[in-house]
């Protein structure tokens, strides 16, 4: 082929190509046009970049709130004691001595020590540095640090705790810091917007948003004294001491606990302490180092609708005295077994878990008005309140052996349906034998598991009250009858 004739089917191809090229153009552009013709431009319609947010944003209320909550992270150091395995011996050795050489390779491992760490939340409460949250958080911690809403950190000291109410103090060595305002919890009624704020899962704080769903929550097992604010608010693990507040930034209560049938997270049912009770443990922690609390020395109870037709009360409401201690302000001033306590400083008495919230509230010597339904009729009594003895005091009231030679014995009241099970009538009177540790003075005396004691030194015994009275009157060696499966036998323990 000349180049003549290679130019010319080249100049082809190449004609070829553009006329392609120009042949797609139309097509392509054709294409598009359609497309076009299919989807017109969409016109958006925008914000305003001036426009401020939402008229319904807690924005501005979390903006406000979150500098006040803070992170509080706990270390513990915790004793495992022996773990029970053995030193390993080095594979190397025990080919040629096995695995018991000497018995220096098979020693029990030394008691270790683990550093457990946790995380919680708190609330800054003043500018000196004051900060409130939850008795578990802090509760056993060697070393704890909170971490402002600024990344600042600063190592805490604890001023005082209450576990009874699962409140905590802190104080951080700072000033000026930002303090959440404290709103009046008593005022908070159901169906309130609620927001909690925390620290879940050691994320960063978080805020989440409900309503109060109930006021006086109570007898719910959780602490030792409840009154708490129920909402359902999304509270997670780390949310423990934070801050439960209303719409307009105000502490209404402490974050505590959930309810979550098993799962560990929320599942719209979470408690916090109302901050009218919070700020009255803290002002006694900082004022005195501990919670002083009044003393009644009455044991008592609900009134089911049963018990108030059976006691003859006009409502199912009050409480019902199940006891008196002996030599308590309860029984200096009169109060007996069955008298229903009705109204306290005149103010009515709902249950019997605000009466004794209510009697906790108030400081040692203060004098208690109460109104007592007995006996088809209300009657008026003066208490003189004591002070609730600590559990240290009460250790060291008691006798140095409070059972004597009854050490170690677990008993119960007996119920009718306990009854049936031990093959006796079931209006039996006295207190099943639960558990004897082997290891107390009446192991040996013959009382078993199952037994009912009925007598202590011949004093009659119905119920656990009963027992630990006589027992305690008894001293050494008491003489006891025992039901034991329908025939009554004595035992000198």
């Amino acid at each position: 082929m000349n180049v003549r004739s290679f130019t010319r089917k080249l100049g082809g191809i190449a004609l070829a190509a553009v006329f392609g090229l120009v042949v797609g153009g139309v097509g392509i552009n054709r294409l598009r046009g359609d497309i076009a013709s299919a989807n017109p431009p969409a016109s958006l319609k925008l914000a305003s970049p001036n426009e401020g947010p939402s008229r319904n944003s807690f924005a501005p209320i979390v903006k406000q709130v979150l500098p006040e909550v803070v992170n509080i992270s706990t270390t513990k150091v915790v004793k495992t004691g022996f773990s029970g395995q053995m030193t390993p011996m080095d594979p190397f050795f025990r080919q040629f001595f096995g695995d018991n050489f000497g018995g220096q390779f098979n020693r029990p491992r030394a008691p270790q020590e683990d550093r457990e760490r946790s995380l919680g939340s708190g609330v800054i409460v003043s500018p000196e540095g004051y900060i409130l949250t939850n008795n578990h958080v802090v509760a056993g911690a060697t070393e704890i640090l909170v971490t402002a809403a600024d990344k600042h950190q600063y190592k805490a000291r604890v001023v005082g705790t209450d576990p009874k109410t699962d409140l905590a103090v802190l104080k951080v060595d700072a000033a000026n810091l930002p303090a959440i305002t404290i709103a009046d919890s008593s005022k908070v009624q159901v169906g309130d917007y609620a927001l909690a704020i925390g620290d879940p899962f050691g994320v960063g704080e978080t805020v989440t948003m409900g309503i109060v769903s109930a006021t006086g929550r109570a007898n719910l097992g959780i602490e030792d004294y409840e009154d708490f604010i129920q909402t359902d608010a999304p509270i997670n693990p780390g949310n423990s001491g934070g801050a439960l507040v209303n719409d307009r930034g105000e502490l209404i209560g402490i974050n505590t606990a959930i309810l979550s049938h098993g799962s560990g997270g929320n599942e719209g049912v979470g408690f916090a302490i109302p901050s009218d009770l919070a700020r009255n443990i803290m002002d006694q922690i900082v004022k005195n180092g501990k919670v002083t609390r009044a003393y009644m020395g009455a044991y008592i109870q609900g009134v089911s609708p049963e018990l108030a037709k059976a006691f003859g009360a006009t409502a199912p409401s009050g409480a019902l005295v199940g006891d008196v201690e002996p030599g308590s302000p309860a029984a200096r001033s009169g109060l007996e077994k069955g008298d229903i306590i009705v109204a306290l400083n005149s103010k009515p008495v709902t249950d019997s878990s605000e009466l004794r919230m209510s009697i906790s509230l108030m400081a040692p010597g203060t004098t208690a008005n109460l109104k007592v339904w007995r006996n088809g009729s209300e009657r008026d009594m003066a208490i003189k309140l004591g002070e609730m003895p600590t559990e240290n005091e009460r250790a060291s009231a008691a006798p140095e052996n409070p059972q004597g030679a009854l050490e170690g014995v677990t008993v119960e009241n007996v119920t009718a349906d306990t009854a049936q099970q031990l093959g006796l009538p079931a209006h039996t009177k006295g207190v099943v034998v639960t558990e004897i540790n082997p290891s107390s003075p009446v192991a040996d005396s013959g009382l078993q598991q199952g037994d009912v004691i009925q007598e202590v030194n011949h004093q009659s015994v119905n119920n656990v009250n009963d027992f630990d009275r006589a027992v305690e009157k008894a001293g050494k060696n008491p003489l006891l009858l025992v039901n034991r499966q329908g025939h009554t036998l004595f035992i000198a323990a």
